[in-house]
């Protein structure tokens, strides 16, 4: 048995330690938010916060996840100042990456409060969106900056 905090919940999953944490997250959890894209990490659609930093867990073993604080998609608020950006910019087309791209982009303002569009690139650089929403998305991460310097808590 492999223990997982997912989202603030303690879980218990029989599963093979080499499973990669993406397939436990979506099959034995029944967290569908987060996507399978490529299964080379290098879509970005799969992408959670492992202890606060933005992985993709398709290439994670679920062994190397146990004790470690893991977020979803739905783990974070509709009330956090990203999802609210990506609302107001209409980010979202077909909305496959859309998870991971809000989870690579709270990472980020969890890390930098006033990314440039340099940091912003260099972040969400393994964060592919086939529709081509980049800009939008670039809008949407420099809206969310906003609301969180003017208290609009994460």
């Amino acid at each position: 048995m492999i223990s997982l905090i997912v989202n603030g919940k303690r879980y218990q999953v029989d599963v093979s330690p080499d499973t990669p944490l993406l397939w436990v997250i979506r099959e034995k959890l029944n967290l569908t938010g987060t996507k399978y894209g490529c299964g080379i990490a290098m879509c970005g659609a799969c992408t959670v916060h492992i202890d606060g930093r933005a992985e993709p867990s398709c290439q994670i073993p679920v062994k190397d996840a146990q004790g470690k604080k893991i977020t979803t998609i739905e783990g974070i608020p509709e009330s956090h100042p990203v999802k609210r950006a990506w609302l107001a910019e209409e980010v979202s087309q077909c909305g496959w990456c859309q998870p991971g791209q809000i989870m690579a982009a709270a990472a980020l303002l969890k890390e930098k409060q006033k990314p440039s569009d340099g940091d912003i690139d260099d972040a969400m650089e393994r964060n592919l969106c086939r529709c081509g929403t980049y800009q939008r998305i670039r809008r949407a991460i420099h809206r969310a900056a906003g609301m969180m310097a003017k208290g609009g808590k994460p």
